[in-house]
């Protein structure tokens, strides 16, 4: 039988279940909980979140609560999948630290109880010592996957990588290990460089973000959502027109986004290596070095991106020697140690040509400032479980001008595609809501060029700046101070 949804944030949890660290007792805590948050983001390798607990019980002590406790439940916007934590699942969440105890009033005290999905732990309590050898994704699957680590037993969302390599992991962390895979990991079926690993509440993804923005086809995936944001009475719909249904407005509108970041810090992007970067490789087997320059809007067309190849800012000149912002390869200068024949094959860092590992490291690095600096913002919407790290959704803006002016139009940068990289979903005793934060690294219209090839500035007559020696102001300094 279908399931009804009664208003924009209604939610399914029908319970939150501790259970103690012997197993011999387990509680329903959902009537102490004041407030319940689940995070998943692109940039963290396991789900985390948290309970806001008003406890007049005594839980703490008669569980009692000491940081080893599972915790079970199942939270779903009516008729769409689950978060499924329970024991059924076999993915229970973990308790790992009690914070924020204090004293409410007489006979109640709060205090917050953190949790994580099991590998979290795992992690930190496993090493790996171990050499592999095969395509960054296999290695990667045998880590999650070995009982002498991660021992996950989720599903793990991979896109393949087109390099192979040996690889010797020294007694490092398990999320550690897998960081160090995803910097070299290089798509099969493209052009992007380093992986992204995170898990959602449908498990562990280790894939590019290329594949995040376009399927294996090279097709701009489907929008998960369509959000909108307008001052707008509840009841006008001139906006969106009339076919759409109260309920179905609500979870398409944002009750309150900022921008966290507008992409334009130029000056920061160009230090960081975004538009041009010189790596300088030394190969130590034969003692040679190479310097490979990166050129964004040379190397711009060859990934995907998340609205369009659209570049966020043109290259039109920007000084009086008439070059663009991308044309300054010494704004980041780098050193990379590489060598070929490590475990006696003929390849570099990468697991390719030792001569590519220079524009391959610059490359990398633009792709992930490109998605680490570029536009972000954080919005509020009616909770909607089946959404998650890595989804596709649509944020219309209306321009400034208002509604009257501007036809409607949407704002024609700021507006258009872009991808969750963060997610937190909160439950209260009445609400669900997500707070999402969402990324992109292109522009919903491009910007208008006249592809002018001189700087339009003014340059002043002198040849150059004027040189003063400070002493020439001796003479009248002590003549001032006679006279004063």
């Amino acid at each position: 039988m279908a399931e009804h949804i009664e208003f924009a944030g209604d939610f399914k949890l029908a319970n939150i279940v501790i259970h103690n660290h012997e197993d011999t007792l387990a509680v329903d805590i959902k009537r102490l909980v004041v407030e319940f948050n689940i995070y998943e983001s692109m940039f963290a390798n396991a789900l985390t979140g948290s309970l806001v607990i008003a406890d007049s019980t005594n839980l703490i002590s008669k569980l009692p609560v000491q940081g080893t406790e599972r915790l079970t439940f199942k939270l779903r916007t009516p008729g769409s999948l689950d978060i499924d934590c329970t024991e059924e699942s076999g993915h229970p969440m973990h308790v790992y630290a009690v914070s924020n105890k204090q004293q409410a009033s007489d006979g109640m005290e709060t205090y917050t109880l953190h949790f994580a999905s099991r590998e979290f732990l795992r992690n930190i309590r496993t090493r790996v010592s171990q050499a592999y050898s095969g395509r960054m994704n296999e290695m990667v699957a045998s880590i999650l996957g070995d009982e002498n680590y991660l021992d996950s037993k989720k599903t793990l969302n991979v896109q393949k990588t087109r390099n192979q390599d040996k690889i010797v992991i020294p007694n490092m962390h398990p999320f550690q290990a897998i960081n160090m895979l995803q910097k070299r990991a290089m798509a099969d079926d493209s052009e992007s460089v380093g992986y992204f690993f995170y898990e959602t509440p449908r498990g562990f993804h280790f894939r590019s973000w290329e594949s995040m923005c376009v399927d294996s086809r090279g097709n701009p995936r489907v929008a998960k959502q369509s959000f909108e944001y307008m001052k707008l009475n509840m009841n006008d719909d001139s906006a969106y027109g009339k076919d759409k249904d109260r309920i179905t407005h609500e979870y398409q509108s944002v009750e309150g986004y900022k921008f966290l970041n507008s992409s334009h810090d130029v000056a920061a992007m160009q230090a960081a290596g975004t538009y041009g970067h010189r790596v300088i490789s030394h190969n130590l087997y034969d003692k040679s070095y190479k310097e490979s320059d990166y050129h964004y809007h040379n190397y711009f067309n060859d990934t995907k991106h998340v609205d369009g190849n659209k570049v966020p800012v043109v290259n039109t000149p920007i000084d009086f020697d008439d070059k663009g912002i991308s044309d300054y390869a010494e704004a980041k200068v780098s050193v990379m140690p590489t060598t070929r024949f490590a475990h006696n094959e003929d390849t570099g860092s990468f697991g390719v040509d030792v001569a590519q590992d220079g524009i391959i490291e610059a490359s990398r690095l633009s792709q992930r400032n490109q998605v680490l600096a570029g536009t972000r913002l954080e919005m509020t919407i009616k909770g909607q479980s089946y959404l998650e790290v890595g989804d596709v959704v649509e944020f219309n803006l209306q321009t400034v001008e208002n509604k009257k002016n501007s036809d409607g139009k949407f704002d024609p940068q700021y507006s258009g595609r872009y991808i969750i990289t963060k997610m937190r979903h909160r439950v209260t005793t009445t609400d669900y809501v997500n707070v999402l934060e969402l990324t992109k690294d292109s522009v919903a219209t491009s910007y208008r060029t006249n592809r002018i090839t001189k700087y339009p500035g003014k340059k002043a007559r002198k040849d150059k700046g004027i040189v003063q020696d400070i002493n020439r102001y001796d003479i009248f300094d002590s003549h001032t101070t006679r006279n004063s």
